[in-house]
């Protein structure tokens, strides 16, 4: 399986980057991951809501100019579907039995994920009702994939 995180902006805390290393190097045993990093647009404070719907256009150009055609694309929205690590785990193993052996989590950035890449989804997907910054997502996400793995595998991890 190969497995691309796509996600706005880039990464600069030290103890995040730590983290993220960690789970890369767990995840080798069971997949290929990359971790694609697009450019951020600058989100002065007091934007109109067509400046914001810009910035999130270019964001998602960027974006979804990563995303091969044959890529299952699954986008962390506030207002995506919630499963629980089980059922991701299940997600992920029935891609892999299908053939969609190619995932894209995408991150957005501060204002979200554009109309285009909304539409590009094949899954939306939420951690949780809060928002949390992108940066710690992607942690977040790296090790509930991790996870995934491991109950597919049928290895413990804890609870």
């Amino acid at each position: 399986m190969k497995i691309t995180i796509v996600s706005v902006g880039k990464l600069k805390e030290k103890y995040l980057k730590q983290g993220i290393q960690e789970y890369m190097k767990r995840l080798t045993a069971y997949a290929k991951v990359d971790i694609i990093e697009v450019a951020d647009e600058k989100a002065p404070e007091n934007m109109s809501e067509a400046e914001m719907q810009e910035v999130k256009r270019k964001e998602g150009e960027r974006i979804l100019s990563h995303i091969h055609p044959d890529t299952y694309v699954i986008t962390l929205e506030i207002n995506g579907k919630m499963l629980n690590s089980e059922q991701l785990a299940a997600k992920m193993d029935e891609l892999a039995t299908y053939g969609k052996s190619k995932i894209a989590f995408v991150i957005g950035g501060s204002l979200g994920i554009s109309e285009a890449v909304q539409k590009r989804s094949d899954l939306a997907l939420s951690f949780s009702k809060m928002t949390f910054p992108h940066q710690v997502m992607r942690l977040i996400l790296l090790e509930q994939v991790y996870r995934g793995f491991r109950i597919m595998r049928g290895e413990p991890y804890h609870k």
